[in-house]
């Protein structure tokens, strides 16, 4: 018997914490986005928001065909009103905003295809590193709807004229373009995808957890605010940095190495 669409959260004790791998697995459908399972995402990240000792996040999908094909077409081509529309779109922004709002970084693991809402998710999150068999796209002018919700974001990461481009045409792209337009930020063979997600990993929990959490929360402000408020917001995050010992025992083990050398 298949085993219905489903989001597995697997959990390691690494650096003092936790580090969560979530893995949307609907393979059988290139682990496309239905109702229920991004039901269950938004409710894996719900959870995954209220662990203290969480230090960050590997996103991918099941298999290797796709981390996320996109939204469901049979679902989509069943909407019969506006209001249908608005209230499945309305769940698949859920996803990309609690990716984005999880206090701790969130990586994307790439492998396969990431199209549509799949695309959108891989853009909320912080890092991502990508196989160089990945392929990319937003092909939903070509269903006879727009990119909306979290395409919007891709403007600030690949430039106005390559998001215009790559929203309009509905065309895909391979890996090595998603690089060289800043889409992500590394692609490796498939052999060696883990390695590449795990060196990011490592360097984030080389970094003080707190600090790290405190950054994200003021990357998500700067995205909103005008320069001399983002600015200010800065200020403030490092004055918050300094309502605990963090950054004294941090400072202080960095000037030991020195003086060990």
């Amino acid at each position: 018997m298949t085993e219905p669409p489903t989001v597995h959260v697997r959990h390691e004790a690494r650096g003092g914490g936790r580090v969560a791998f979530v893995t949307i697995d609907n393979a059988r459908k290139l682990n496309v986005l239905n109702a229920s399972l991004m039901a269950a995402f938004i409710e894996a990240f719900d959870t995954l928001r209220g662990q203290d000792d969480l230090r960050a996040v590997v996103l991918t999908g099941a298999g290797e065909r796709a981390f996320v094909g996109g939204a469901d077409i049979d679902e989509l081509a069943a909407l019969k009103s506006p209001d249908d529309a608005r209230a499945f779109i309305g769940l698949v922004h859920r996803c990309c905003a609690a990716v984005r709002d999880l206090p701790v970084p969130v990586i994307a693991r790439i492998d396969g295809y990431a199209l549509g809402a799949g695309l959108e998710l891989a853009a909320s999150c912080d890092l991502r590193v990508a196989s160089d068999r990945a392929v990319f796209g937003m092909p939903e002018v070509r269903l006879g709807i727009p990119s909306v919700v979290e395409a919007a974001l891709l403007p600030g990461l690949v430039g106005w004229a390559r998001a215009r481009e790559m929203l309009l045409l509905g065309e895909t792209f391979d890996a090595a373009a998603a690089l060289s337009m800043g889409l992500v930020n590394a692609v490796a063979p498939p052999a060696d995808l883990d390695a590449a997600v795990e060196a990011r990993v490592s360097s984030l929990l080389a970094a003080e957890p707190r600090a790290i959490r405190l950054q994200k929360a003021l990357i998500r402000q700067w995205e909103d605010l005008p320069l001399k408020d983002a600015i200010a917001a800065g200020a403030d995050a490092l004055a918050a940095a300094y309502q605990t010992d963090e950054p004294a025992r941090a400072m202080a083990a960095w000037r030991a190495s020195r003086h060990a050398r």
